[in-house]
């Protein structure tokens, strides 16, 4: 037994601190309905000024703590509900998802173009010294890290507690999840209930954050990205309803992750392969066997049905003549780019443009799950990494051809993105967001840290694997390739949308109860549309490692698939033009900015970027790009062409082209789920442009 406490007691720290961010998720969806995935964000902004303030600035502990955690996190809260969250009605689901997903990437990018990059090391204990040993515990020495995590969870949870179960505060707090428009006839200013919800669980954020900061050496938004994880984990094992039970679950996490680091071999296969996976077995685990987590989608606002639909795309507006003209411009577009590939284009563009390619066929897949089958996938790139690691072990090992190779790969994605549908089937919005990301979190600790290495090197391209001079830096067979990769893809796409599958997702979308009514199988649409995008993100990523010349697990673990998913929403997730500009957009981008000062270079601007224009989707949910791009067709429409009408419907109030005010758009913007995306018909145009 002391041989187990001894393996244990380490463990305490970490689960105390799973157990804050658990319980904090657990309160800010209870209060608020959000589910927050910003929440690592936070605590990792708090343990940042926290940690600057002491060592740069030379503040003492307790007013850094005061600033960072008592002032800065509960201000960031309200800032959140009051510009962003409290926009969104309770009911749409992916644009909370999208706008914590937003703030989950671009904060922890945004801090270093702030502050510099400098590396932030050992951050200081806020209660007690943790190199002091205050007593022994079954012969383990407990330190001052162990007492602060301890002290402060159980303060914090048993606040808690009183809060939700024994004031009148927390009784208006879970009214308003429910409704609140309802508690507002009441005579409740719910507006005022869930700000003070949103500062006491960033408070929360805030505190978790400085508790974890002393455990690891150096300050890290990876590390708290992991912690985020851990806490979906225990948050979902109490259907993201009982404090108490997310508290325990966190602290058991903590304490089973270093009992398994003692009892297991530190060189064997499966410590490798289960302790960095421990989170993703134990959030499938929840997900699969609690009940509540199968009915988080369920609508409970009976006020949710008078919200106004979705803005059409462009094309679906814009006159016939000006439809004509734009077609030919695409294509003239077209033919000066590839001209420029094959001619003049410097070395260092070129490379650049080829990226974009691969990153455009990567996106396409996103346009597939989400934007016309109407599921938040957060799995994206590493169905690009199934493809591109099998096409690489293919030709490592059976020297086949890393073409061919894309094509088996490509099936072997979609076979993981059919799985991964069947495991999801009665899952949806939140629900299927944690499966996926979960199952990321999998493939990045458990598949492709052991498939990226061979003989403890690193997995290269050669040139060999490929053949067809496509690695030829003096070349462009690499640049005629990927192009033909990409039009290929991108025909497919248009004939499954203009098919009887898309118009089944388009039914189903609209509403699954009257698709289902009128004979669409809702279960072999999912698993049809999962394993379409799998097959196209498998041959995107391999396309990428070809013009990458390397497949390492970096390229494709899941920090990338939120951040894609981020990228393509900015641009228009519902339109194939959405996913080209994507991809070309985030890799010009980034090149452009390698030409500033370094602390702006990379992608961490990029990032904050893309993440600032996804958070206009409750707003504009086809996408910022394209709400612009139909607002300014609609204007040199009214200039070139008044007396031709457009052809489709107009778009709502709030989404015209004719310089409509974004700000005054209805809250009330259906989701994904249960809505129409504005995917364009047939009759909408054939080109590019509106695809």
């Amino acid at each position: 037994m002391e041989h187990f406490l001894g393996f244990a007691i380490p463990g305490i720290p970490y689960g105390c601190t799973y157990a804050i961010v658990a319980v904090g998720l657990v309160l800010t969806y209870q209060a608020t309905g959000v589910f927050n995935f910003a929440f690592g964000a936070q605590a990792y902004t708090s343990a940042f000024v926290y940690t600057k303030l002491v060592q740069n600035e030379q503040f003492p502990i307790w007013l850094a703590f005061l600033l960072s955690v008592v002032v800065l996190a509960p201000l960031l809260g309200v800032i959140f509900d009051r510009f962003l969250f409290r926009k969104i009605p309770n009911t749409n689901t992916t644009a909370k998802l999208v706008t914590g997903l937003s703030l989950f990437v671009g904060i922890p990018a945004l801090l270093p173009v702030l502050f510099g990059s400098q590396n932030q090391y050992n951050s200081p204990s806020i209660l007690f010294n943790p190199e002091t040993v205050y007593f022994r515990l079954a012969g383990t020495p407990v330190n001052g890290i162990y007492l602060s995590s301890v002290i402060v969870t159980a303060v914090v949870l048993v606040a808690l507690v009183v809060l939700m179960r024994f004031t009148n505060l927390g009784l208006q707090m879970r009214g308003a999840v429910e409704s609140r428009r309802l508690v507002q006839l009441d005579g409740v200013n719910s507006g005022r209930v869930i700000a003070t919800a949103w500062a006491v669980s960033s408070f929360l954020a805030g505190l978790a954050g400085v508790l974890l900061a002393p455990i690891y050496g150096q300050l890290q938004a990876q590390d708290y990205a992991t912690l985020l994880v851990a806490a979906f984990a225990a948050a979902a094992w109490a259907a993201l309803r009982s404090l108490p039970i997310a508290a325990l679950v966190g602290i058991l996490m903590g304490i089973a992750d270093t009992v398994l680091q003692g009892y297991l071999p530190a060189t064997s296969t499966l410590s490798a392969a289960v302790l960095p996976s421990l989170p993703f077995i134990v959030l499938v685990a929840a997900l699969l066997l609690v009940p509540g987590m199968r009915r988080l989608h369920d609508d409970k606002d009976p006020l949710a049905s008078v919200d106004p639909p979705p803005p059409p795309t462009t094309a679906a507006v814009r006159a016939p003549q000006l439809s004509r003209v734009i077609r030919v411009l695409w294509y003239l577009l077209l033919g000066a780019f590839i001209i420029s590939m094959l001619s003049w284009m410097p070395k260092t563009w070129e490379s650049v443009f080829n990226s974009g390619l691969a990153f455009s066929t990567i996106f396409l897949s996103i346009t597939l799950i989400t934007g016309m089958g109407g599921q938040l996938s957060l799995a994206q790139a590493t169905l690009a990494g199934v493809g591109a690691f099998t096409a690489a072990q293919l030709a490592n090992h059976l020297g086949l051809n890393f073409l061919a190779g894309a094509v088996v790969g490509a099936v072997l994605a979609a076979v993981v993105a059919v799985v991964l549908a069947l495991a999801s089937l009665r899952l949806k919005g939140l629900g299927l967001a944690l499966m996926t990301i979960a199952a990321a979190l999998f493939f990045d600790n458990s598949v492709f840290s052991q498939v990226g290495v061979i003989n403890g090197r690193a997995l290269t391209v050669q040139s060999k694997w490929v053949g067809l001079g496509i690695l030829d830096v003096n070349g462009h067979s690499l640049f005629v390739v990927l192009m033909i990769v990409l039009v290929v893809c991108m025909a497919g796409v248009m004939l499954v949308r203009n098919g009887t599958t898309g118009r089944y997702l388009a039914a189903q979308r609209g509403s699954e109860t009257a698709a289902a009514g009128i004979g669409i199988n809702i279960t072999w649409q999912r698993i049809q549309i999962f394993a379409l995008s799998g097959v196209v993100a498998g041959i995107g990523g391999t396309m990428l490692v070809i013009q990458q010349q390397s497949v390492n697990a970096a390229q494709f673990n899941y920090e990338l698939s939120l951040a894609f998913v981020v990228i393509v929403i900015t641009t228009g997730v519902s339109t194939i033009e959405g996913a080209i500009q994507a991809g070309m957009g985030f890799v010009v981008i980034q090149q452009l900015l390698t030409y500033l000062p370094a602390r702006f270079g990379g992608n961490g601007l990029t990032f904050v970027l893309f993440a600032a224009g996804a958070l206009t989707y409750v707003a504009h949910p086809e996408g910022i790009l394209e709400f612009q791009k139909r607002r300014w067709t609609m204007r040199f429409q009214r200039l070139l062409f008044p007396d031709e009408p457009s052809s489709g419907p107009p778009a709502p109030r709030g989404h015209d082209g004719g310089g409509g005010n974004g700000a005054k758009v209805p809250i009330g913007m259906p989701s994904l789920e249960g809505s129409h995306t504005g995917v364009v018909t047939p009759e909408d145009g054939t080109g590019l442009e509106g695809a």
